[in-house]
C-alpha cells in the first residue's frame, strides 16, 4: 500500500478500535505482523487489560477464512483468542490480548517436555474436529504445487540452479514418493503451521494462532510441524521420543493414526520431507517476491532437517542426490551452508 493509503487505513483502524472498545482515548501500537498481509496492533488505554486489533485489509487478505476456522476450533474446545468485536466487511477484529511472548520465546530444553504435552492437548482437539465438507483437501494438486515452490523459488530464483533432465527426473521420482505417502495417510483436520511460534502460553495451557489455512490432510503433518520447527531445532533423539509420545496419546484418543509406531514414524518422516522442501520454497518466495528477507536466514535449518530425514528413507536416494549435487554446493558458495541443528 502507498503511504497515503496506509494513513487512511491507520485512521480507519484507530477509529474502529475506539468505537469497538468504547474507549475514545484508546491508542494503538504495532504488536506484530505475519507472513501474509495481516497486521496486529496492541490497544491500550481501555482499562486494566490491553486488547489486540487484527487488521486484515479486504483487498489483500480476506478475514473470513480466519474467522470461520476460529469459530470451528472454538466450538471444538480448542483454545483460540477470543473475538470481542468483528467488522468483516472492513477487515477489523478486536481480540483478547494473550501476551507478548509466543511459545517460541518461552520454550527451552528444560521445559520442552511439559510445553509439548500442552501442545499435543490442543492438537488432539483439532484432530478430533470433523472437517467441513467444503474444507480444502491436501490433495495431489496441492501437495505437488507446494513441492514445486522448492523448484521455482529456492532452486531457481534463490540459488540460481538450472537442473538438467536427469535431475528433473530425480526430483519427480522423489516427489512421487512423498505425494503417494501423504495421500495414503489417514486424514484429519490439519492446521498446516502448528509450531511454537503459533502457540501462546496462557493460563491452563496453550492457545492456538494462525489457523486460517487449515485443510483436510495427513495425520502426521502437524506433529512434524511441531517438533521440526521453522525457527527452533531439537536433537533427533528428542524429536523421535516426542513423536512416539504423540502417537501413543493419539491412539488412546481415537485419532486415526496407524496402530504400528514404526509405520507412523515413517509417515511422519516422509511428510516432513515434503514440508521441509515446501518451506524452503516459501521462505525464498517471501524474500524475493515479497521483500521479507528474514525468513531465508533459516534455510540451513531445513537442509539440516533433510540431512536427518533422507538417510532414513532409501526410496528418496534420487532426491538426496539432487541436494548433494546442487543445493549444498550453492549454499556453501553463498556462505549459507552452516548446519543449524544442534
Amino acid at each position: 500500500m502507498t503511504a497515503a493509503i496506509d494513513d487512511i487505513r491507520a485512521s480507519a483502524r484507530l477509529d474502529w478500535a475506539r468505537a469497538a472498545a468504547s474507549c475514545p482515548g484508546l491508542v494503538l501500537e504495532r504488536a506484530s505482523t505475519d507472513a501474509g498481509f495481516r497486521s496486529y496492533w496492541r490497544a491500550t488505554g481501555s482499562g486494566d487489560a490491553s486488547l489486540i486489533v487484527m487488521d486484515s485489509p479486504p483487498a489483500l487478505e480476506d478475514v473470513r477464512p480466519w474467522l470461520r476456522m476460529h469459530d470451528l476450533l472454538e466450538r471444538g474446545g480448542v483454545r483460540v483468542p477470543r473475538v470481542l468485536a468483528r467488522d468483516v466487511e472492513r477487515g477489523f477484529l478486536l481480540l483478547e490480548d494473550l501476551g507478548v511472548d509466543t511459545l517460541l520465546q518461552a520454550i527451552d530444553a528444560g521445559n520442552a517436555d511439559a510445553h509439548f504435552e500442552a501442545a499435543i492437548d490442543q492438537l488432539l482437539r483439532i484432530q478430533a474436529i470433523p472437517a467441513p465438507d467444503d474444507l480444502p483437501r491436501y490433495d495431489e494438486a496441492l501437495l505437488a504445487r507446494e513441492l514445486r515452490l522448492f523448484d521455482e523459488w529456492f532452486l531457481g530464483r534463490h540459488l540460481g540452479v538450472e537442473l538438467g533432465c536427469s535431475d528433473l527426473e530425480a526430483l519427480d521420482l522423489g516427489y512421487r514418493v512423498l505425494i503417494d505417502s501423504a495421500l495414503a495417510q489417514p486424514r484429519v483436520l490439519v492446521h498446516r503451521d502448528f509450531m511454537p511460534r503459533n502457540l501462546m502460553p496462557v493460563t491452563g495451557g496453550l492457545a492456538v494462532l494462525d489457523f486460517q489455512d487449515a485443510v483436510l490432510g495427513p495425520v502426521a503433518y502437524d506433529p512434524v510441524s511441531l517438533f521440526k520447527d521453522a525457527f527452533l531445532s531439537w536433537p533427533q533423539a528428542r524429536v523421535d521420543a516426542w513423536l512416539a509420545g504423540y502417537h501413543a496419546r493419539a491412539v488412546a484418543a481415537g485419532v486415526p493414526v496407524p496402530a504400528a509406531p514404526e509405520r507412523f514414524l515413517r509417515d511422519a518422516g516422509l511428510v516432513g520431507v515434503q514440508r521441509h522442501l515446501k518451506v524452503l520454497g516459501i521462505f525464498a518466495r517471501l524474500h524475493h517476491r515479497d521483500g521479507k528477507p528474514k525468513y531465508i536466514a533459516d534455510a540451513p535449518r531445513f537442509l539440516a532437517y533433510l540431512d536427518q530425514a533422507l538417510p532414513r528413507h532409501p526410496e528418496l536416494a534420487a532426491l538426496a542426490g539432487v541436494l548433494d549435487r546442487h543445493v549444498r554446493p550453492a549454499l556453501a558458495a553463498a556462505g549459507n551452508g552452516r548446519d543449524a541443528a544442534p
